[in-house]
């Protein structure tokens, strides 16, 4: 089975790229933002709802940057196979959403409300200077973050 996962990549006027804390299933993992694509969406379409979902934010959507070529497993479900997406973004309004300044810096009330079968997430922009493929935890993040640093 497939898993097809559409991820922006938002690179601010201060030259900082954001990335997205979570911890899920009892793992900690620093990410690009996005999300799964839904039946009958478009990729660019999931990207804006992942956008409006999760940070209540508005984006435009950019250039495409990369599409998985090589076979990846998925870290959650190791039945499927996951394809992932990347689309540079620009924000279509200004960023309102609550940032964080460190690593996996959850509040009390994400933490008292977490159960299995949810997630928290926080999100952080990351100078472009400072991050390197070991900001980011997934292995097609770390492709894709050498992508983006080899761009700069």
């Amino acid at each position: 089975m497939f898993t097809i996962r559409v991820y922006g990549i938002l690179i601010n006027k201060e030259n900082q790229i954001l990335v997205s804390d979570e911890y899920i299933r009892g793992g900690y993992y620093t990410k690009f933002p996005g999300g799964g694509l839904e039946e009958g969406e478009g990729t660019r379409d999931c990207l804006k709802r992942e956008f409006k979902e999760e940070m209540d934010l508005r984006i435009e959507v950019g250039a495409h940057l990369y599409t998985t070529d090589y076979y990846q497993r998925s870290a959650f479900n190791p039945a499927d196979q996951v394809i992932s997406i990347y689309y540079f973004v620009t924000p279509a309004e200004p960023i309102r959403f609550q940032l964080t300044h460190s690593k996996f810096d959850f509040t009390e009330d994400q933490l008292k409300i977490y159960n299995e079968r949810s997630e928290i997430e926080t999100f952080r922009f990351i100078d472009l200077i400072n991050f390197s493929q070991e900001d980011v935890t997934l292995p097609i993040d770390k492709k894709v973050a050498a992508l983006v640093l080899n761009q700069k």
